[in-house]
């Protein structure tokens, strides 16, 4: 029996996997290849950077019990105009201002971490409250206009790219490449090949369950081939853009939080059954403090990005990122419930929902059609989660039908 629920537990993993592949090669034949152009591919990255940055702080909310965090939209917006002010307004330096722009994030945080972990308001009703108190905040602050432009020390941080180490690059096969650009995407590749395969060797060392020799080859083919391709693709634009460094490191440390730290197995904890981990002497409020801290944080993180990607500060900004944030997460394997969901299946969520975004805009499909299909996708995704969990039987559903 465990041998067959460890089984199923890996193929929900790989499902989500799976889908992203088959979404990607769908609207590359709907898309006529203007899908995975090197061009595109950069603005794919560029455009859903604050999906991938929001979704790191959201999986540590969901997993306390499936509690979410409704203002992050209002605090990028936030962050933003704060980022306007100082640097175009007052004329500050960048640098000094992207650091006073983190500590508010911070600040924003612990004022929504307090309410929720020591005064016992419902995470939902407290977070709404802060998406509407920042959203007006900022109304306030702009005085309902847009800021712009921002300088390009500034903008670097979303729209610039990584000089390449050879300034003429390298041909290969008749192609001008980035030889940075290959050489980065190689050595992550071979990366997670080691990581893998240590993994695996620590797990039978200490006589845990291993992944089955079949799912982790082909789990491993892919992301490998995956990160290449994408690499390939970079290296034949400009390189690596800049977010994508912000991204990757983002993406290290909160999985090694998330994974291997004590913080994490709190987190995880929690979700699992709150009571038993109070019991087992996990300071909760302390932990739900943090994940809300920390939330705030990461949006103020992707509200610096999206401003500089705007290369303006708008009092508009963010609306309806908590949504692809949750969704993300949802999609990507979390569970409703709390205590599961990894840091990596929030990043397939997040490439899910970026590639229907991009996909469906390049086909010309209106922006109402898309909401319709973005949230069919994290119904079903959710649905397939709960209905999993409680074991649900297909059959009585059908014979009920036909009872009826």
């Amino acid at each position: 029996m465990k041998k067959k629920s460890l089984m199923k537990g890996n193929m929900r993993e790989m499902s989500m996997l799976i889908a992203l592949v088959i979404i990607i090669v769908l609207f590359t034949i709907l898309t006529k290849g203007i899908l995975l152009r090197p061009m595109n591919i950069a603005n794919l990255i560029n455009q859903n950077a604050y999906v991938v940055i929001l979704a790191c702080g959201m999986l540590l909310c969901i997993l306390t019990g499936g509690n979410i965090d409704l203002s992050v939209g209002s605090t990028v917006a936030l962050v933003g105009a704060f980022a306007g002010t100082f640097i175009i307004t007052w004329g500050w330096n960048p640098y000094l201002s992207i650091v006073l722009c983190l500590l508010i994030g911070i600040g924003l945080g612990a004022w929504q971490g307090f309410w929720i972990a020591y005064v016992g308001i419902p995470p939902f009703i407290c977070t709404l409250s802060g998406m509407l108190v920042f959203r007006g905040i900022t109304l306030l602050i702009l005085n309902g206009l847009t800021l712009a432009p921002f300088p390009a020390a500034y903008t670097q941080l979303s729209t610039g790219f990584i000089p390449d180490i050879a300034p003429d690059g390298i041909t290969l096969f008749g192609t001008k490449l980035n030889l940075l650009c290959l050489l980065v995407g190689v050595a992550i590749a071979v990366a997670y090949v080691a990581l893998q395969i240590k993994n695996n060797a620590t797990r039978k060392k200490k006589g845990y369950e291993t992944e089955p020799l079949p799912s982790l080859l082909i789990k491993t083919v892919i992301i490998c081939a995956a990160v290449i391709a994408v690499f390939w693709k970079l290296a034949q634009h400009k390189g690596i853009p800049t977010v994508l460094i912000i991204l990757g490191i983002l993406l290290l440390v909160y999985n090694f939080i998330t994974q291997k730290t004590v913080m994490g197995r709190h987190l995880y904890a929690i979700g699992g059954n709150k009571k038993a981990a109070e019991l087992s002497g996990v300071k909760t409020k302390k932990m739900m403090f943090l994940a809300y801290t920390n939330m705030s944080f990461i949006a103020a993180i992707a509200g610096l990005v999206f401003a500089a990607r705007l290369n303006s500060a708008s009092p508009v900004a963010g609306q309806s990122f908590e949504m692809d944030a949750i969704a993300s997460c949802f999609i990507g394997g979390a569970s409703a419930y709390g205590g599961t969901g990894t840091i990596g299946g929030a990043l397939i969520g997040a490439l899910i929902m970026g590639t229907l975004n991009n996909g469906m805009s390049i086909m010309g499909i209106s922006s109402n059609t898309q909401q319709v299909v973005k949230g069919l996708v994290l119904l079903i995704a959710v649905a397939i989660d709960v209905l999993g969990k409680k074991n649900f039987n297909w059959k009585s559903l059908l014979n009920l039908g036909k009872k009826a």
